[in-house]
């Protein structure tokens, strides 16, 4: 296995999944099949779904001598279609992994992090022609006000807009360390997180449309699987985890299965110390009728 990246909660979601030799499976956010390849592991199935082409490459290299895997490049909000069209139309279990990829965060050029500089990009298919720039320097005082408190969920947005308007007039904001360091002096000293953690999550939401692409993945996802089968979401942030959290509860209430996790599964001490971003991670998983 290769650095590109450290998959969270990996022992937890495969044991949640009760894999079993021979029986399909869908990794419907592959980034860099660490996941799949426990899956493969224990004699399973695998269509590996990723709108992005750095992930897809890197898992065709590494099962590129075996059947047992297909890639398929696509937003998984597609789920439904993609698997028809590979053959996966009734599956044993279903992995949804929202958090952004190692990889996407230690590579400068992606734009997702301000740990790192480099162009306000974060757009997971590179093919999608709005940026996170675009955003930040395309809309009104209002519309990125709503956003950020939206989104973001962050407390001092009208701050960090107002810094955002005022450097903008000067020049369009064209970095992630351009616009970190504008929402650290917008908020210095009034929050423990880097004041620029909230508003790069909201802008990663917007140019990729997560929340919605959740929504519509979640039902089709449900159909696709054979009774008995299960479903395992990782979120990262409330945001995610509400839709995930609210869906299960429904369709438990109308007799389409059981919540398996009363309470989302959370990294233990020791994987949080090996991988900090599994901090926020939480599974929840789901058995269908």
């Amino acid at each position: 296995m290769s650095n590109y990246h450290t998959s969270v909660l990996l022992q937890q979601t495969i044991d949640s999944l009760h894999i079993q030799p021979g029986k399909r499976y869908i990794d419907a956010t592959l980034g860099g099949g660490g996941h799949t390849s426990a899956i493969v592991g224990l004699g399973g199935i695998v269509l590996g779904i990723d709108m992005d082409d750095d992930a897809l490459a890197e898992v065709q290299s590494k099962f590129k001598d075996t059947d047992e895997v297909t890639t398929v490049k696509g937003n998984f909000k597609d789920i439904d279609k993609l698997a028809k069209e590979n053959g996966f139309t009734s599956v044993s279990g279903i992995l949804f992994d929202f958090g952004i990829s190692s990889h996407h965060v230690d590579t400068a050029e992606r734009g997702f992090s301000f740990q790192e500089d480099g162009p306000l990009d974060m757009r997971m298919d590179q093919s999608l022609q709005v940026t996170a720039g675009d955003l930040v320097n395309g809309l009104t005082k209002g519309e990125l006000q709503e956003l950020f408190t939206r989104w973001g969920e962050e407390p001092f947005a009208g701050s960090i807009v107002r810094g955002i308007i005022n450097a903008r007039k000067v020049k369009p904001i064209e970095t992630t360390s351009e616009l970190a360091e504008i929402a650290r002096r917008s908020v210095y000293g009034h929050t423990k997180i880097h004041p620029a953690t909230r508003i790069f999550q909201a802008l990663r939401i917007a140019v990729n449309d997560e929340l919605n692409s959740i929504r519509d993945a979640l039902p089709k996802a449900l159909e696709l699987l054979e009774p008995k089968g299960r479903m395992a979401v990782i979120s990262f942030h409330s945001l995610e985890d509400r839709i995930v959290k609210q869906q299960f509860k429904q369709w438990e209430e109308e007799n389409k299965g059981l919540i398996l996790t009363k309470k989302p599964l959370i990294a233990d001490e020791g994987e949080v110390e090996m991988n900090s971003r599994s901090r926020s991670a939480k599974l929840r998983v789901f058995e269908k009728l």
